[in-house]
């Protein structure tokens, strides 16, 4: 094939790439009609006015005069993780850097799950925008403003050793009224992670080990308290026995005893002038 020959394919196949780009660009706002799926709604504007909500299904537009924006109504998840955290999060974002009221470092990964409320995108398109620039103006600072300044009210113990529900729900309650002002429904606000600087956690960690300590001490403390109790217990039973069974043993139940006892043998020697187990006295 001559050089000019390959030119000219060349040419060929650039204008008919050129031809289906422009289509693929063009062709939406050519074509009468669009669809909506389920779990969206489009934003029908007329040069850049909006005119209507359109629904899932299909929907007719006026070509080259109108243009559909689609929003997401399904729920949709933020959360803050580190990067190397694979997630299935919609938006990610780093985690939030903070202190507590006494003044202890603390990171926290957290997970918002909210949804556009369909009867309010025509306001959320006209104040706020498209769902990236809700995600990020609402979303993103409104979420992160609140769990920093709420971290702030909570001492690091109650954070580190389980009050974490009490912070969540203050901090969801804060979100929940902020987002209906702007036509979003919290879901659910999760804390994830708490995390402390390892120097306070070593001391933490220290701390409990000598709790745990002082408390097998006192452990061994009343085990030890508790056997002398049993030993003196068991003395004093002792002896009230010993003392019961003086008084109610007699001279003639001690000879009833030998007698029981006795083999029917006399011995061969006998040590006083009186049978054994006889009382001559009587």
């Amino acid at each position: 094939m001559k050089p000019e020959e390959i030119f000219g394919v060349s040419k060929k196949v650039v204008v008919v790439v050129v031809i289906i780009l422009a289509l693929l660009v063009f062709l939406p706002r050519v074509l009468p009609v669009f669809t909506v799926n389920y779990g969206e709604v489009a934003v029908v504007t007329q040069f850049g006015k909006i005119v209507r909500i359109a629904s899932s299904g299909l929907n007719f537009k006026l070509p080259f005069v109108e243009n559909a924006e689609f929003f997401r109504t399904q729920k949709l998840i933020y959360e803050t993780s580190e990067e190397a955290v694979s997630s299935k999060a919609d938006y990610k974002d780093q985690p939030v850097d903070s202190s507590t009221e006494d003044g202890q470092q603390v990171s926290i990964r957290y997970t918002v799950r909210f949804r556009l409320m369909p009867e309010k995108i025509q306001s959320i398109a006209e104040n706020i925008g498209h769902e990236e620039q809700v995600v990020e103006r609402i979303i993103k600072t409104e979420s992160r403003s609140v769990v920093r300044n709420v971290a702030r009210e909570f001492k690091a113990g109650q954070l580190y050793t389980g009050d974490v529900f009490r912070f969540q729900e203050q901090v969801s309650n804060l979100l929940r009224d902020s987002f209906l002002k702007n036509g979003i429904e919290l879901d659910e606000f999760l804390v994830r992670q708490v995390k402390f600087g390892q120097e306070y956690v070593s001391a933490v960690e220290q701390k409990q080990i000598e709790s745990e300590r002082v408390k097998t001490e006192e452990y061994k403390a009343e085990q030890e308290k508790f056997r002398k109790a049993q030993a003196i217990t068991k003395a004093e039973g002792e002896a009230r026995s010993q003392e019961i069974l003086r008084a109610s043993i007699s001279d003639q139940l001690l000879q009833k005893l030998a007698i029981d006892k006795w083999n029917g043998i006399l011995p061969t020697y006998y040590g006083s002038s009186t049978l054994p187990f006889l009382n001559l006295n009587r």
